[in-house]
């Protein structure tokens, strides 16, 4: 049997059509990639539960797609990717403005930033970068999240948010600078972090 290698993830060449039919394949299928899904999407949205919602939900709508799809692992697992991203950036939207109500009554009620009652020095760390992160814009976190974390290649991140190798280096270098720059604001305030 054939076997391709991509980001050291060995594919099988006919699982994906033995999967429309086997439930047992599908099952396979299902769990090879789930851990990677989950992880993606942990990293993203920096919240466990959250996660974990958003992760069911992209397999749910994978299985409602999953006969119409018609390709091969690679790219199914990059479809995965895709249906995630959509996922999190439509969760993204919905929350943001909540998010800033809350935090809005959250400085009201407290007169200070939450986050800065951490006791834990590695934990306003997290907290920074974690805000610097989620300052950026949605596809900036994605492309970040598929680098660093899930440690992607640029051909593969191209592919999956559906541009060139070259588009995404440069909007990684943008992404970065916005990084840095945000982690630099926090550092002014007298949070040191370093990235």
């Amino acid at each position: 049997m054939n076997v391709s290698e991509l980001s050291g993830f060995a594919f099988e060449p006919d699982l994906m059509t033995t999967a429309k039919s086997d439930p047992g394949a599908f099952t396979r299928l299902y769990f090879r990639h789930y851990d990677a899904i989950f992880r993606y999407c942990a990293h993203r949205l920096f919240n466990r539960t959250t996660a974990e919602d958003i992760t069911s939900e992209v397999f749910l709508r994978m299985v409602e797609n999953f006969q119409r799809f018609d390709g091969d692992e690679r790219q199914f697992r990059n479809w995965l990717y895709t249906i995630a991203t959509n996922a999190i950036n439509e969760h993204t939207r919905k929350t943001t403005r909540r998010s800033a109500i809350m935090t809005w009554v959250r400085q009201w009620l407290s007169n200070k930033n939450s986050e800065e009652s951490f006791a834990d020095e590695s934990q306003k760390k997290t907290a920074i970068i974690k805000r610097a992160i989620l300052a950026l814009k949605p596809e900036y976190q994605a492309i970040i999240t598929m680098r660093f974390f899930e440690k992607l290649k640029l051909e593969e991140i191209a592919e999956i948010v559906g541009t060139s190798a070259g588009t995404v280096r440069s909007q990684l270098s943008r992404a970065l600078v916005k990084l840095r720059r945000h982690i630099s604001s926090a550092q002014t305030n007298g949070q040191e972090v370093t990235i």
